[in-house]
């Protein structure tokens, strides 16, 4: 009698869950869907209004943020070869 009352207990909090988990998923992924939108929407905010303020940039004027780290070759580190295809 005590395994068909455990068996009978694990169905009823199973089914329960599955019953709950119905309910309240699109809540819980509205929930998240907006508090995605917040946090991406604040980030991509600050970097609009730093680009977009009219009265610091002229149209057509250029400004250069970041200067690309560049690596100046090594032009003693090998020999070119020449080949040639062998058909």
């Amino acid at each position: 009698m005590g395994l068909l009352k455990t068996i009978f207990i694990i169905l009823l909090v199973y089914y329960g869950f599955k019953v709950l988990a119905r309910l309240f998923a699109p809540f819980l992924i509205k929930f998240a869907a907006k508090k995605a939108e917040q946090r991406f929407g604040g980030q991509f905010g600050q970097g609009a209004k730093n680009t977009n303020n009219p009265s610091q940039k002229k149209e057509g004027e250029v400004t250069i943020d970041k200067i690309p780290n560049t690596k100046a070759s090594n032009k003693d580190v090998g020999d070119y070869v020449d080949y040639e295809e062998i058909d």
